[in-house]
């Protein structure tokens, strides 16, 4: 199996290199990530600089090539000029920190599989959820198992998988759950400072407490401690509006 890796934390995450590891054991591994963190930065593609590539080497060993620009243009590239053999699978993280509820529209690592998901190969995306003291062994574990049935399944046209593990022990995760996507979002405000030069600037800061009422959703399967897997697609039409937008008879 031909696999192309990607993440938006940096070519040299831990994440992106226990999963790499992992994913050998599944066939031929292609890294192509971003030379510097790009966490939140969507879907976002490079179009008025040019993208530099770069060998970077992990354990004094070739590991990948590290790109200047996003996790999209990673994918882009690794299918359209790196890779001699159009990849079977494309998997991007392990992310640091959970990407679920609204917070995929903004997720770099989403992006990546998404993008791997619009050129039509069978893509996901795989994030842990905390920002402390993380154990990617188990997530690269799963990862390994789940690309394997991606790979003999197979998924339809437009979807991808988005996969949040808790940060556990493999021995005290609960199981997987299918889940929906959360309709929660991240509480920001704005922190107004001064710099020392007497200039007014502003650090967005916030938390994530909400609270979901569905319990087939991404934020409650990982609370509590299961693995999260939700199918979601990149066709944002709202299919249950259009006969009422429809009806309002919009004329020039």
């Amino acid at each position: 199996m031909e696999i192309l890796l990607t993440n938006d934390d940096g070519i040299y995450a831990e994440g992106i290199y226990r999963l790499a590891c992992a994913l050998r054991k599944a066939g031929n591994v292609t890294v192509v990530a971003p030379d510097t963190q790009r966490s939140a930065v969507g879907h976002a593609i490079t179009l008025t600089d040019p993208l530099r590539v770069t060998r970077a080497c992990r354990d004094g060993k070739f590991f990948g090539y590290a790109a200047s620009g996003t996790p999209a243009d990673c994918v882009k590239l690794g299918i359209k000029a790196i890779m001699k053999k159009r990849p079977d699978l494309v998997v991007s993280g392990i992310n640091l920190g959970g990407n679920q509820a609204y917070n995929i529209l903004y997720s770099g690592t989403v992006s990546g599989a998404t993008e791997g998901a619009l050129l039509g190969i069978p893509s996901m995306a795989v994030s842990l959820d905390t920002f402390v003291k993380p154990d990617f062994r188990p997530a690269a574990a799963f990862a390994l198992k789940l690309a394997g049935r991606v790979k003999r399944k197979g998924l339809p046209a437009g979807t991808l998988l988005n996969v949040n593990l808790p940060n556990l022990p493999a021995g005290k995760l609960r199981g997987v759950r299918v889940t929906t996507q959360s309709r929660t979002s991240f509480n920001d405000w704005f922190d107004k400072r001064t710099d020392p030069h007497g200039n007014t600037y502003y650090w967005m800061t916030g938390d994530y407490k909400p609270k979901d009422p569905d319990e087939a959703s991404d934020l409650n399967a990982l609370r509590a401690g299961y693995v999260s897997v939700t199918p979601i697609q990149f066709d944002l039409t709202d299919y249950k509006f259009i006969t009422e937008l429809q009806n309002w008879d919009i004329k020039l």
